[in-house]
């Protein structure tokens, strides 16, 4: 789960990290006066769930509190296209206006947790702002590491070999010390799966500046952290993910092809995927509705199905273990009762009571495309959205 930066400055807040001066703004005249309080020169930085603001114009400084309310006006109520947003962009509908600060160097700090070695590691690069992405492709020694036994946490130690990756020298590797191990703090007891500052800032004098403030949390934690779930801005997010949410539907993802898939388990969900695009056609989504034996979940998959317009054709595959096919079947075919399914609808079953599962939808006199197998399954889906298989 995402929120933005606002949100998270207020937990960086709370956690004793530094911050330039701000608050957000939800109209022009909220920024005006946001910025006559804060005097001087501010930034008006759109909120919005995407990186890349800087380069499409979501980032303006604002000279007096009459420019910062004009810049406002002119960001609140559009959209913003960034590289990560693709052609339709994201709305902006708020603005966080912020003391602008005389900053001598730009610097990264950040954390997530390294699937490899299954541990939290910092990251650290003295070569922070806009393009961090393209030092770690081009320069990656710029990057410095260093992982984090949750059993010792955080230490001084750690402090200053990311200090020094930084190259802060004094005074100021204290101060960083300290700063890093608030954010690991705040890390662990938010369930944190990134927490990221770019640009951590060095200011003329010399102090360090959380400018920017990025922080994403593990969905499976949630439930320890009502507090966070409140803070989701569901404007930001894909409709059709929001209503899959809403349904009970937690692993979908909407994707741009047009066939749905509906899969138990995010492994074989994935297969699904890649073996549709081997063989010749794109899937519409990642629907994982997992092993559970509830046909509502199965007719809530079908109701994503119908409520995306880009699905032209449907493939289940159903591998049951711990998931019964013959519960599965038995959703399919309250789908159909409860909804007008135009598409063709490709099957794919095997595992767990099986044979009942056959039994059900042979009884039920649905005209469903049946596949021998997984490659079967994938092909006839692709067939079957071209208009080859009805």
């Amino acid at each position: 789960m995402k929120i933005h930066e606002y949100q998270a400055k207020i937990l960086f807040d709370r956690y004793g990290i530094t911050l330039p001066r701000g608050r957000v703004a939800f109209t022009p005249a909220a920024a005006k006066e946001i910025a006559t309080e804060i005097g001087g020169k501010v930034m008006i930085k759109a909120q919005v769930y995407a990186g890349g603001r800087g380069k499409a114009g979501g980032i303006k400084m604002a000279d007096n509190p009459l420019e910062a309310e004009r810049e406002a006006g002119r960001m609140i109520g559009s959209r913003l296209m960034t590289h990560q947003t693709g052609p339709v962009g994201v709305p902006v509908s708020k603005v966080l206006i912020e003391e602008a600060s005389e900053v001598a160097r730009e610097l990264y700090l950040s954390m997530l947790v390294d699937s490899t070695s299954r541990l939290p590691v910092m990251m650290v690069s003295e070569a922070g702002g806009m393009d961090i992405e393209e030092v770690a492709q081009s320069a990656p020694d710029k990057i410095v590491r260093c992982h984090i036994d949750p059993a010792i946490g955080f230490q001084p130690f750690h402090g200053r070999k990311l200090s020094y990756g930084m190259s802060l020298e004094g005074a100021q590797i204290g101060e960083a010390t300290r700063l890093m191990a608030s954010l690991y703090k705040l890390f662990v007891d938010k369930d944190c799966s990134l927490a990221e500052i770019n640009p951590l800032g060095v200011t003329s004098e010399g102090k360090l500046l959380a400018l920017d403030a990025k922080l994403n949390f593990d969905d499976n934690a949630l439930y320890r952290h009502k507090d966070l779930q409140e803070l989701q801005d569901d404007e930001q997010e894909e409709p059709l993910e929001v209503q899959a949410r809403e349904w009970g539907i937690t692993n979908y993802v909407k994707m741009d092809g047009d066939i749905g898939c509906m899969v138990n388990g995010a492994g074989l969900a994935m297969a699904v995927n890649d073996l549709i695009q081997h063989c010749g056609g794109k899937a519409a989504n990642f629907l994982d509705i997992g092993t559970l034996n509830n046909p509502e979940r199965v007719v809530n998959a079908f109701r994503m199905f119908i409520a995306d317009p880009g699905v032209s054709a449907v493939l289940v595959n159903i591998f049951g273990g711990m998931a019964r096919v013959d519960v599965i079947a038995r959703g399919i075919i309250e789908a159909y009762r409860q909804m007008d399914i135009r598409f063709p609808v490709v099957l794919r079953l095997a595992g767990t009571n099986l044979e009942e599962g056959q039994r059900i939808l042979a009884d039920s006199h649905i005209d469903f495309i049946e596949a021998q197998d997984f490659f079967d399954g994938a092909r006839k889906a692709v067939e079957a959205a071209r208009g080859a298989v009805r």
